[in-house]
């Protein structure tokens, strides 16, 4: 199926309105000329309200790892965004949104990678991206696949999470800003200048 077609039948999606406490707004941000995609767990309450991912504080931080500023990051279509569910999935009382529904990611997402043939590098941002897109290589955590990042080629980087919630998280593994971090802000500056 053509990618303008897709994005239109994914637009419209309403599979998930029995399970959610808003009105679905299914978004994503991708084009043919992708070559870097972002694959999060799901858009927040903001990039809900707006249409606009990483359109909050989790964004400030995506971009500050690659290397970019907003305008380049919402500028160039090279840049693309789809999480594992294209809808915010609701806030837990106990803190925190809900995880993705899977039911999104088995709808949609191996039709969208099909329609995405330039894609060079896809950011696995957080726990739900790594288990679906690394099928069982996963560490028995987070941190351990993130901390294996060499071994799953050039094509794919595991990272954590943005969220301020994970700032405990950075600290307590500072090789991340010291290792990842470089290599990410050097492969998206490749990407964007060729």
């Amino acid at each position: 199926m053509p990618l303008d077609a897709l994005l239109s039948e994914i637009s419209a999606c309403r599979a998930c309105a029995p399970y959610l406490p808003h009105t679905p707004r299914p978004v994503t941000r991708v084009s043919t000329a992708t070559r870097l995609l972002i694959a999060g767990q799901a858009p927040g309450r903001i990039v809900h309200e707006t249409g606009l991912p990483f359109n909050d504080p989790s964004g400030v931080r995506l971009r500050q790892w690659m290397g970019i500023d907003r305008e380049t990051f919402y500028g160039r279509s090279e840049i693309g965004v789809a999480a594992m569910a294209f809808c915010f999935p609701g806030t837990n009382p106990k803190g925190g949104d809900y995880p993705p529904p899977p039911r999104c990611a088995a709808l949609w997402r191996s039709q969208l990678l099909a329609a995405l043939p330039n894609v060079e590098l896809t950011l696995l941002v957080g726990r739900y991206a790594q288990e679906w897109a690394l099928d069982g290589r996963t560490g028995k955590t987070m941190t351990e696949t993130i901390e294996r990042w060499r071994e799953f080629g050039p094509n794919v980087l595991p990272l954590p999470h943005p969220s301020w919630r994970n700032t405990a998280w950075l600290k307590r593994n500072p090789w991340f800003e010291a290792e990842v971090t470089p290599y990410l802000r050097r492969r998206v500056a490749d990407i964007l200048r060729s």
